[in-house]
């Protein structure tokens, strides 16, 4: 009997490791097919491609500076913007939501998790380019002459988009970290309270105690912003430049690659096009790779710091 066990344990991991293989075998084939369908742009342009601005079709030259500056740029407005919001979203319905509310709370925040891009790009464009158009010409002149302001106020640019990717994202940060919270072993909250905690205090040690979870949910929701394409594509502005400004229209690697893979009318163009999509995947990579690395520190650091007050006992 325990030797039938040994064995159907053995196929069972075997099994499922072979099934993880297979992700990264995907992983693996897309950046080797990026990496060949981009081949005559890197042999062109080099590193060139990632540090120049100039996005010229015609004249044959091409960098992807402008898209890579609106991608990261737009996606860390967004999570500026969305995480507070999501986390006080996930702190109300985990912590101090009434039972009667808790559960209409949920389906309200998943269903903005549903909502299809192209819907959430249409909204921007019917009320949020107004609104945001309105605020910038509401925006002082003093304002308006610092470079993080300056522009025309057109409505469509950085705000608009960073807006949009902050209601989009908001559901995926505040999902995770209500799970994350719930997670988080009554004990604690007990424990706060014994020492005399407020409820403040004691929500403020649940947080730090879901920090690692909390974090991650955070970096889900950048890498969801780094890969969006139709509703920024909406509302962006799609003009190729790097920009300080928060009125500006600017542009983004999906959004380029959306809008001029169907024109590409040469060889060079659409390798340059897939070279944009082989450098968000190596971004994507990047960021995911350094979450997972900070995730690992942490969770490192709490296992020494738990670790201390039992040889201390000893």
């Amino acid at each position: 009997m325990p030797r039938s066990r040994s064995r159907s344990d053995s196929g069972f991991r075997i099994g499922t490791g072979f099934f993880g293989l297979i992700l990264v075998g995907i992983i693996c084939a897309i950046g080797v097919v990026l990496t060949v369908e981009s081949m005559a742009s890197i042999r062109r342009f080099g590193w060139d491609f990632w540090r120049t601005d100039l996005w010229d079709p015609v004249a044959g030259e091409f960098g992807a500076l402008p898209f890579i500056w609106g991608t990261l740029y737009s996606a860390v407005l967004a999570l500026g913007i969305a995480t507070p919001i999501a986390l006080g979203i996930a702190i109300f319905i985990s912590e101090l939501s009434p039972a009667a509310l808790r559960q209409p709370l949920v389906f309200l925040t998943e269903l903005l998790a549903a909502i299809p891009s192209i819907v959430y790009g249409l909204w921007g464009i019917f009320v949020l380019v107004p609104a945001v158009r309105a605020l910038e010409s509401a925006t002082p002149e003093a304002l308006r002459g610092t470079p993080l302001f300056s522009g025309p106020p057109l409505g469509l640019g950085m705000v608009a988009a960073g807006l949009v990717l902050a209601v989009m994202v908001m559901p995926f940060i505040s999902s995770v970290s209500r799970e994350v919270l719930r997670s988080v072993p009554v004990a604690q909250r007990e424990g706060a309270y014994a020492l005399g905690a407020t409820r403040f205090e004691a929500i403020r040690a649940v947080l730090f105690y879901a920090r690692t979870g909390i974090i991650g949910a955070i970096m889900l929701g950048f890498g969801r912003a780094l890969g969006e394409t139709m509703a920024v594509t909406m509302v962006i502005g799609n003009n190729p430049r790097v920009s300080l400004s928060l009125f500006a229209p600017q542009y983004t690697m999906a959004a380029v690659i959306a809008n001029e893979f169907t024109e590409a009318a040469d060889e060079l163009y659409l390798s340059a096009l897939v070279e944009i999509g082989l450098v968000l995947f190596v971004i994507t990579l990047l960021v995911n790779t350094l979450s997972r690395l900070l995730l690992w520190s942490m969770n490192r650091s709490r296992r020494v710091a738990g670790r201390r007050p039992a040889e201390a006992t000893a």
